[in-house]
């Protein structure tokens, strides 16, 4: 069955055998000119002979064409008028040349040219029209059948092509949906971890005090409650952007809708400052912080300019979970944040002398691990910077984010398909 099924063939190819069979029949049944043999029952067998496997020549296409060039050799050697016959095995041998291996084509080539030298024989034509038209017609009918291969060829690349292409997208549709899974959870992490330390810290320091100092209890709490209203804001903020950023473009300019801001399908155009926490803040920080117990001392050096939005915030952010980190597992009372402007590159370090007793804690242990420091050198790299993070030979820990400012430092190509900007973090 299946071997049946791929021999059925095609409507066109049917249409044009049967074409020639009733058409070579009709021309025979009227016309039949003296020297000619009258058109008896054998010349309508042979002209269906040499028509009908026309249908078959896209699947046996040297087949048809032996088929066809003996039927029309013995239909003349009969002595029967050559009508529409002739076209037969021309029509064959293009199918040939369009399909099948050189070998073939070349004995095809033979094959026709015969077939149509006997026809000029029998035809009783000149015998320079019978060599001219032996050569030409497997000529041209040579021509079409190449220039058929070369379309199928191209055709079969093209599906090639659309199926890779296909499946690049897929690729990158899956490859989108985790990076922006891996953004999101990034920027929960940094924006909550934080300020949970702190609420942390402080519950549990009023519920330490809670009798013996009321007063400090008191103020812990009220710490706490900010440390959380700060954490409302900022998630609200962060579900603004999810629910109203189109992060993957859709014009040529900003668009903007009555239920959220405007957004440039720019990868580099700035976002909303409201939207987005930069190096100013830090100070900010460093003030939250000193109510959770460490003393936070901020330096800015070289020409203080503003910087594109997203490495604003990839600088915050790293000091954010580096302080965040110190408060939580280094047991130091005190940090230093450092953000040196330079001609060609941004430079922040923090650092802190560790704990009183010098004992190393889980951060130190624990170079390299962690939620925090992944998302941190992740930050750096969509900015084309460099992130280290490693114990201080006297004790403490260091933390230097470097990110070049030449050419306004455009996001990776690879990281959120050239589109994470870090836009709409609070």
């Amino acid at each position: 069955m299946p071997a049946l099924q791929a021999l059925r063939p095609r409507l066109a190819p049917v249409a044009l055998a049967v074409g020639f069979a009733v058409a070579g029949c009709l021309i025979g049944t009227f016309y039949h000119p003296a020297p000619w043999r009258p058109f008896g029952p054998g010349a309508y067998l042979l002209t269906l002979l040499i028509a009908l496997p026309l249908a078959l020549r896209e699947k046996r296409a040297f087949g048809v064409l032996v088929v066809t060039g003996a039927g029309f050799a013995g239909y003349l050697l009969l002595g029967y008028q050559p009508s529409l016959n002739f076209w037969c095995p021309a029509v064959a041998f293009v199918s040939v040349c369009a399909r099948e291996r050189r070998g073939r084509v070349i004995c095809g080539t033979v094959l026709l040219a015969v077939v149509i030298a006997l026809s000029g024989v029998y035809g009783r034509l000149p015998w320079p029209v019978t060599v001219v038209q032996a050569l030409i017609v497997p000529a041209v009918a040579g021509a079409v059948g190449l220039t058929q291969r070369r379309l199928a060829q191209r055709n079969a690349e093209l599906r090639r092509l659309t199926l890779l292409l296909d499946e690049q997208q897929r690729q990158e549709a899956r490859r989108a949906v985790l990076d922006e899974r891996f953004r999101i959870a990034r920027e929960l992490h940094d924006t909550i971890s934080q300020h949970m330390t702190i609420v942390t810290l402080q519950t549990g320091l009023a519920q330490y005090t809670f009798h013996s100092d009321p007063a400090a209890a008191h103020q812990a709490l009220g710490i706490a409650a900010t440390a959380g209203r700060e954490t409302l804001d900022d998630l609200r903020r962060l579900l603004v952007v999810l629910r109203t950023y189109d992060l993957g473009g859709g014009g040529n300019g900003a668009t903007s809708s009555a239920q959220g801001p405007s957004v440039s399908v720019d990868p580099s155009a700035p976002i909303p400052d409201d939207l987005l926490a930069g190096i100013d803040r830090i100070l900010a920080l460093a003030e939250r912080l000193e109510a959770a117990g460490l003393r936070v001392v901020v330096h800015f050096s070289g020409a203080r300019r503003p910087l594109h939005p997203g490495i604003e915030l990839c600088a915050y952010r790293v000091v954010q979970e580096s302080l965040t980190n110190v408060v939580k597992h280094s047991g130091a009372r005190a940090a230093d944040v450092a953000v040196a402007y330079l001609d060609q590159e941004l430079r922040v370090t923090v650092l802190d002398e560790g704990a009183v007793d010098d004992a190393p804690g889980p951060l130190t242990s624990a170079l390299g691990s962690g939620h925090g420091l992944i998302g941190m050198r992740e930050r750096a790299k969509i900015w084309h910077g460099s992130l280290t993070a490693e114990a201080r030979p006297g004790g403490g820990f260091q933390v230097r984010l470097r990110i070049p400012l030449e050419q306004n430092a455009a996001p990776r190509n690879d990281t959120f398909q050239n589109r994470d900007r870090d836009s709409g973090r609070p």
